[in-house]
């Protein structure tokens, strides 16, 4: 089986589908390095980032299939599924072919792979709007701890940077070691260990127990409904809001 091995980064992925249009070998498998495992039946091609061959393909989406497009394949890169490579080629061989009509063959297997994979995508980013909580660090910056399944910290930042202008925030993915730095002006996107933050500011430890004995006291016991909280609150997002902690 012929695999595509991209280096990490969306201008990887772009290289290794480059080379997969253009090179005499077709692949059965495109995935990153972080995510590749040898097998026996795997036959590895090493593919090494190109930003001239990275902005081909990228242009050449926008130009002959639509914006639209970029926008679906990136969200499918962003996700956590490590077949993404492989559907998103797919789906442009077919994009290429079909033009911008390429997204109304719903039907097709090619369309609806990367339409679904842009969906999830999509939901998790719309419901962690929701979810995040941003902690007072002692040197003055807010900070948001996140563990969501797929890699959407940079698509946090548009709406984080417009609802908190007037700060400066870090937002992390502990599980991808990945943050958003926002610094009034701009926001960043950088690698970090949890080991580099600092503690939390002491009045910040305060305003958590006001909250979540306020969390506590509102509820009506009566009408609580743990179904319902857990649609809206999935439980594995449960780690990091303030007001589920003990």
């Amino acid at each position: 089986m012929i695999t595509y091995i991209y280096e990490e980064g969306f201008e990887g992925l772009l290289t290794a589908i480059y080379e997969a249009f253009y090179g005499k070998e077709k692949p059965e498998a495109i995935v990153s390095q972080r995510e590749h495992e040898a097998t026996l039946h795997c036959v590895p091609v090493w593919v090494m980032t190109n930003h001239k061959k990275a902005d081909k393909v990228y242009s050449a989406i926008g130009k002959k299939i639509s914006k639209n497009a970029l926008r679906y394949i990136y969200y499918a890169y962003l996700s956590d599924s490590t077949q993404k490579g492989i559907r998103i080629y797919d789906y442009l061989k077919l994009g290429f072919k079909e033009g911008s009509k390429v997204d109304l063959f719903v039907a097709d297997q090619r369309v609806r792979a990367v339409h679904d994979l842009y969906a999830k995508v999509a939901r998790e980013k719309h419901r962690m709007h929701g979810l995040v909580r941003f902690q007072l660090l002692e040197n003055g910056i807010y900070y948001a701890r996140i563990e969501p399944d797929h890699d959407i910290a940079e698509l946090l930042a548009p709406h984080f940077t417009k609802r908190l202008s007037d700060q400066h925030w870090i937002i992390h993915d502990l599980a991808r070691e990945k943050a958003v730095l926002y610094n009034q002006h701009e926001w960043v996107s950088t690698i970090l260990s949890e080991t580099d933050i600092p503690p939390l500011k002491e009045e910040e430890l305060l305003i958590q127990e006001i909250w979540k004995k306020y969390f506590k006291h509102i509820a009506i016991s009566e009408r609580k409904n743990h179904k319902l909280q857990r649609n809206f609150m999935p439980k594995r997002y449960w780690k990091h809001l303030t007001e589920t902690q003990e």
